[in-house]
């Protein structure tokens, strides 16, 4: 069938918005945020750690009354210098969930991916990834260093009693010792029955240099708690634009999961009767020690000592504890049976009771070595070393299973001090133990063509990767009995072309599959064993109408070869037209008009048991564009955002009531008209 959620492109009232600005006493002020590095310590080294040693110098003798801050940071096992942003022209650089992913049609359900995004790691992995997007991880960890202690608070309310809290704080105890906490808290009880979610992220981290700057240490805390409820979808679609429109309340529409007495629209509510639990705990430490060479530089008021590494031991140690849970205390049999040709099995807790739960726990340790050819450039140096890990799987609290992997690793990076070529090769292979064959490797190379031309960056990557744990091994998870699968193989291509100078962005990605194994049902897993590939192309440009109006447009194009078993749509595109500028000193402004529009497509279905977006031939969606009114503007350090979402749901025929809504997938139905207004207030204390 084909659900057509057609209807005459409404000619739209004009709408009359009267807002207050509150105006704004703080006792901080936020001047620009800067990553400079005295020019001294530029001309001699920098540091790969995130800090060269006349940064320290810099924090040591900073004066700590000065109204000002000096702030930047670096990720995880990266090199580069970042700092704040504190633009204000895209709301989602701020929210959790970006334009190009759809959720179940609320904050917090699962989310998948518009673009074709094939896992590229290989080794263990669990299979659970339908809430990564809203998740802390090592990866996006960012060390930070900064002359004053910085906070920053956020806090984000929408319709229906939607809210996110976000919390920073950053701050170094001394020259050579930072510490940084984060703090997020979604909670949306949803427009539909049994779709509440709520999740909770924290993240701790320090970062600790000796004096003598041979020694260096970081520490990562994480949690992550992911509870989102289940609905199974809409049992009729016909029924969202007839009972919901009249009663203009959703939430009394019947759904495939979940008890309709058990649940109500209330936002301080966090419980989970029907639906997804996990948990997620990790714990990284990574110290290193240094041999290199001493040095100095002499100015006339003071000495400033360096170090130049060029050779380093570095152990880096992982613990991590991760639980996957499906819970049902108001299972329907009848509805399993109807919907999903699932009946209770036998050892279930009660009659009207389901559960399944995978808890892991594992220990990774990584011992490299670590040569740096150039004394003044600690960006470039060449990393060789192994990692031990220990797995082990408890099924249903009962069954436990115990497994280990040992991979060597290689790595060469060389960010040159010319700043104009930026090298990136490194390598994976796992040589014993439950993925033993699996290997990774990663080839990038950016080189700056000019201030004008702008710069260039291509890079191939070859994934041969074990299936998630969850497709192809004993899990407590109802999957169906199915051979062993082999490996996949993925090679990625890819290409991207940045001119800041114009405003222009072009990328290209180019993904040739083997043995793709996906989901094909709400309990089954298949594999595709025929070769195919992928073709995504990325075009961004900035178009200035105007002295203070602004045209942005982002396209994804995507195409796959034959019958391949992938659900994405061949175009998506998000434009945004915006009057904004700088006014009256500190008033920074951007308003407008931002459409979305995904073509039509054969989207996936959702098996909320096992977590996993399937591979569905039968119903094409086709939807009207998304259009959202935004009002944003920032006053010195207060960020504000205002906006009207879902503009596109207007019904002329029902007295122009906003209840024609869109759909995410086949029996999930996005929100009607959705208001969201949050702030974002930094601190120097």
């Amino acid at each position: 069938m084909t659900i057509r959620l057609t209807g005459s492109y409404c000619r739209f009232l004009s709408i009359t918005f009267i807002m207050m600005l509150v105006h704004l006493a703080a006792h901080s002020q936020f001047s620009d945020i800067s990553s400079r590095l005295n020019s001294a310590s530029q001309s001699s080294s920098s540091s790969s750690s995130g800090q060269s040693s006349n940064n320290k110098d810099s924090l040591q003798h900073r004066d700590r009354f000065a109204d000002s801050i000096t702030i930047f940071y670096k990720y995880y096992d990266s090199t580069r210098t970042r700092t704040i942003d504190s633009s204000i022209n895209d709301f989602n650089k701020r929210f959790s969930v970006p334009y190009t992913n759809d959720n179940l049609g609320n904050l917090g359900t699962a989310t998948r991916s518009l673009l074709f995004n094939p896992i590229l790691k290989s080794g263990w992995d669990a299979g659970f990834h339908q809430y990564d997007i809203y998740n802390y991880t090592i990866e996006n960890t960012r060390f930070f260093q900064t002359t004053r202690p910085y906070s920053e608070l956020g806090y984000l309310l929408g319709s229906k009693n939607e809210q996110t809290i976000d919390v920073l704080h950053t701050q170094n105890r001394k020259s050579n010792f930072n510490f940084s906490l984060e703090y997020r808290f979604i909670n949306s009880p949803g427009t539909f029955r049994t779709q509440n979610s709520s999740h909770n992220n924290l993240r701790f981290t320090t970062h600790y240099q000796s004096r003598n700057k041979r020694y260096e240490s970081y520490l990562i805390y994480l949690s992550n708690k992911n509870a989102s409820s289940e609905n199974g979808g809409l049992v009729s679609n016909v029924s969202l634009d007839t009972l919901g429109g009249a009663l203009n309340n959703p939430y009394q529409l019947a759904t495939r999961l979940g008890s309709p007495t058990a649940y109500s629209p209330n936002p301080f509510n966090t419980t989970v009767n029907t639906g997804n639990i996990y948990k997620e705990s990790k714990i990284l430490f990574r110290h290193q020690y240094d041999l290199g060479i001493k040095d100095s530089i002499v100015t006339d008021s003071t000495t400033i000592h360096l170090f130049h590494p060029r050779f380093r031991i570095q152990h880096t140690l992982q613990l991590a504890s991760n639980e996957y849970r499906f819970v049902d205390n108001d299972g329907d049999s009848t509805k399993y049976a109807t919907y999903y040709n699932y009946h209770f099995a036998k050892d279930t807790i009660s009659q009207d009771t389901i559960s399944f739960k995978d808890h892991w726990t594992h220990v990774s340790n990584e011992l490299s070595f670590i040569s740096f050819p150039d004394k003044n450039n600690q960006s470039q140096y060449l990393k060789i070393g192994t990692i031990i890990q220990n797995l082990k799987q408890t099924i249903n609290d009962k069954t436990s299973n115990s497994f280990y992997n040992f991979s060597v690793i290689g790595e060469y990076r060389n960010r040159t001090r010319n700043k104009l070529w930026d090298v990136i090769a490194n390598g994976q292979l796992y040589l014993n133990g439950l993925n033993a064959g699996d290997f990774q490797t990663y080839v990038s190379l950016k080189r700056k063509l000019s201030n004008s031309l702008g710069s260039l960056q291509i890079g191939f990557q070859n994934v041969n990767r074990s299936p998630s744990f969850l497709l192809n091994a004993p899990t407590a998870f109802p999957m169906q009995a199915h051979g062993s699968f082999a490996k996949e193989n993925i090679t990625h291509l890819f290409a991207f072309y940045d001119n800041e100078k114009v405003g222009f962005k072009l990328s290209g990605d180019y993904y040739l599959l083997n043995n793709y194994t996906y989901d094909d049902n709400f309990f089954h897993a298949v594999q595709y064993a025929s070769l195919f590939n992928v073709l995504h192309i990325n075009g961004e440009k900035v178009f200035r109408l105007h002295n203070h109006i602004n045209y942005y447009l982002e396209i994804h194009l995507q195409q796959a070869t034959g019958n391949a078993p992938i659900s994405v749509p061949q175009f998506l595109t998000r434009q945004r037209i915006a009057f904004e500028g700088n006014f009256y000193t500190n008033l920074f402004l951007s308003t407008g008009l931002e459409v979305r529009y995904v073509s039509d497509y054969k989207a996936p279905n959702y098996s909320p048991f096992i977590g996993q977006f399937f591979y569905q031939d039968n119903t094409t969606l086709s939807n009207r564009p998304d259009i959202n009114f935004f009002f944003h503007f920032r006053i010195k350090s207060f960020k504000a955002f205002f906006r009207l979402e879902n503009l596109n749901t207007v019904n002329p025929s029902d007295g122009f009531s906003f209840s024609h809504y869109n759909y995410k997938l086949s029996n999930y139905a996005n929100t009607g008209l959705f208001t969201r207004f949050g702030i974002w207030w930094n601190f120097i204390n």
